[in-house]
C-alpha cells in the first residue's frame, strides 16, 4: 500500500482512535513493539513489517471496526477476485468483542471497573488507566484476561451493565459451541457413466476461475493388465493399482480459526469440494474432516496409521490449513511439523503400506516472506561437461533379504517453497490445490499416462507463471517414490 494512502488515513485519525486501532492489533503486532505508539502512521510501520499492509484487507478491518468507513474510500479498490494467504492474522472476534464493551462502557462504569479491579491489578497501575482498552491490557499482562479466560471479566460486568455482561457471554458460549474435533464426511465412489460424474459437486474451478471440469469415470490403473484396460509397457516400474477402490484419500480442512490470531479460511471449501470429486474419480475412497485442532490431527493420523492396508494401493493425505516453515497449524493455532504427518505411515509403523504410494498435499503458508520473480537470462551454447560421477562404494556387507526404508514410497506436495507465503482465492480456493485437482484431471483423461511427478512438475509451471496480489508462487516436490504412479481413468 503506498505512503501516500496511509498518511492521509494518519490525518484523519484521532489519538483515542488511534489508541483503539493499536489494541486491536495486539494479537498480530508483539506488545512491546506497540509501546509509544503516538500515531498511526507509527503503527502502519509495524504493520508493514508483518506484511499486513501489502493489501487493503486489514486496514479495511481496523477501519471497520473503529466505526471510521468513511477512510476506506481512500483504500485503493482492486476489481480482482479477492485472494488471500494462509498466514495472515485477522482480527479476532475476542478482540472485536472487548472494543464493543469499550464502546458502550460509560465513564462512570469505568471508574467502578477499575475500583473493583484495584485489589486484582495494583491501584497504581489501575490509576494510570483512562479507557477500558488501558484496564484490558493491563488484565492480559496480568494473565486474567485473555480469549479463553473470560471469566474475571464478566464477574466484574455483572456488576456494572447487564448489556455489557450478556456480550461477554455471548462470546464465552461462542467458544464452547465451537467445533473441536471431527466432523467427518464420507464420500464413497460414484456410479459413473460416458465419463461423467453424477455429482452435484463434481464441477471445480481451477486458477483461470473459467475453466471447469466435470471428471470422468475414474479408476486409477498403472500396473497389472485388466480386463477393462490397457497395461503400461513395463510392469515392474509403476506402482499397481489393481484394487477396488483404489486406496483411501483423507482430506483435513481446517476453515475455521475463531478465536484465534489466524483468520478463517474463505475458499476452503472449494478445495475440499474439488479434491474430494478428483479422488472419488480417480478409484479412492474419501474420508474428509473438518476443523481438527493440533491435537486431532495428530490422533486422527496416528489412527489411521494402524489400518489395515492390504486391499488398498495407496494412501493420500490432503492438508489444508494455515501454516509457518515446516508446519501446519491446528484450528486451536498449535503447531504440527510436516516431518510428524508421514511417520504414523513408514514401512516401520506401518507394514501394510510398505511399497506403496503415500501422497500428501499440503495447502499451508511456509512462511511470512513473498516469494518474487527476475528476468531469465538468455540462454547460451551448450558445453561439454567433464564427468562429475563419483564412484559410490558402501562398506555395509551383503544385504540378506531385501527390506524397505522406512521413508521409502512418499511423496509430499507443497503449495510454495519453504519461508514464503501461498494464496488461495476467497471465492473459488486456493491456487494449488486449484491446479493440481485440474492437472490430475487432465492427465487421467489423457492416452499419454503421465506419471505423478510429471503432473505436479507442470502444476509447479502454472502456478509459477502466475501473479498473486503483485507476487508470485512456486510450489515444491519432495518424492522418495521408487516407483512411476500413474492416475488414470479405466
Amino acid at each position: 500500500m503506498d505512503r501516500l494512502t496511509l498518511s492521509r488515513i494518519d490525518e484523519e485519525l484521532e489519538s483515542s482512535e488511534v489508541a483503539s486501532l493499536c489494541f486491536l492489533c495486539r494479537d498480530v503486532v508483539n506488545r512491546k513493539r506497540l509501546e509509544g505508539i503516538r500515531n498511526a502512521k507509527m503503527l502502519f510501520l509495524r504493520l508493514e513489517e508483518k506484511g499486513l499492509l501489502e493489501n487493503d484487507l486489514f486496514l479495511s478491518q481496523l477501519l471497520r471496526t473503529i466505526r471510521r468507513t468513511d477512510l476506506l474510500n481512500l483504500l485503493e479498490t482492486d476489481s480482482r477476485p479477492p485472494e488471500e494467504v494462509d498466514a495472515n492474522p485477522i482480527l479476532s472476534e475476542y478482540r472485536v468483542m472487548l472494543y464493543e464493551v469499550y464502546e458502550d462502557m460509560t465513564q462512570e462504569n469505568l471508574e467502578k471497573m477499575k475500583f473493583l479491579l484495584s485489589n486484582m491489578l495494583g491501584r497504581r497501575q489501575m490509576e494510570t488507566c483512562n479507557t477500558a482498552l488501558d484496564v484490558f491490557a493491563e488484565m492480559e499482562k496480568n494473565g486474567s484476561l485473555s480469549n479463553t479466560n473470560l471469566d474475571e471479566l464478566h464477574t466484574v460486568s455483572l456488576e456494572l451493565d447487564q448489556q455489557l455482561a450478556s456480550k461477554i457471554q455471548h462470546h464465552m458460549e461462542g467458544l464452547t459451541r465451537r467445533p473441536q474435533t471431527r466432523e467427518a464426511h464420507v464420500s464413497m465412489d460414484y456410479q459413473m457413466g460416458n465419463n461423467t460424474l453424477q455429482s452435484p459437486e463434481a464441477n471445480f474451478v481451477s486458477i483461470s476461475e473459467t475453466q471447469s471440469s466435470s471428471g470422468g469415470t475414474s479408476i486409477c490403473s498403472d500396473a497389472e493388465q485388466m480386463t477393462e484396460s490397457r497395461p503400461l509397457s513395463d510392469h515392474e516400474d509403476y506402482y499397481a493399482l489393481t484394487h477396488k477402490p483404489r486406496g483411501l484419500c483423507v482430506v483435513i480442512n481446517n476453515e475455521d480459526f475463531r478465536g484465534t490470531a489466524l483468520g478463517n479460511r474463505r475458499g476452503t471449501q472449494e478445495d475440499e469440494k474439488a479434491l474430494r470429486t478428483v479422488f472419488t474419480s480417480l478409484g479412492f475412497t474419501v474420508l474428509v474432516h473438518n476443523n481438527l485442532t493440533a491435537g486431532a490431527i495428530r490422533q486422527e493420523l496416528q489412527e489411521l496409521g494402524l489400518r489395515n492396508f492390504l486391499d488398498e494401493d495407496a494412501l493420500v493425505v490432503c492438508l489444508l490449513s494455515h501454516g509457518e516453515m515446516g508446519c501446519v497449524f491446528g484450528t486451536d493455532e498449535k503447531k504440527v511439523d510436516i516431518q510428524e504427518l508421514k511417520q504414523p505411515f513408514t514401512s516401520k509403523r506401518a507394514p501394510t503400506l510398505a511399497r506403496k504410494p503415500k501422497l500428501f498435499f499440503i495447502q499451508a503458508c511456509q512462511g511470512s516472506d513473498y516469494q518474487g520473480g527476475s528476468l531469465p537470462c538468455p540462454p547460451r551454447p551448450p558445453q561439454e561437461q567433464g564427468d562429475k560421477q563419483s564412484r559410490l562404494e558402501a562398506d555395509a556387507g551383503p544385504v540378506k533379504g531385501e527390506t524397505v526404508p522406512w521413508e521409502a514410497d512418499f511423496l509430499l506436495g507443497m503449495p510454495t517453497v519453504q519461508k514464503c507465503k501461498s494464496f488461495r482465492n476467497t471465492s473459488t480456493g486456493s491456487i494449488y490445490i486449484q491446479e493440481l485437482c485440474t492437472q490430475l484431471i487432465k492427465s487421467a483423461e489423457s492416452s499419454q499416462k503421465d506419471d505423478i511427478l510429471t503432473v505436479l512438475t507442470r502444476v509447479n509451471n502454472k502456478v509459477s507463471k502466475g501473479e498473486y496480489l503483485c507476487h508470485k508462487q512456486m510450489p515444491e516436490i519432495m518424492s522418495t517414490l521408487t516407483k512411476k504412479l500413474v492416475l488414470t481413468y479405466v
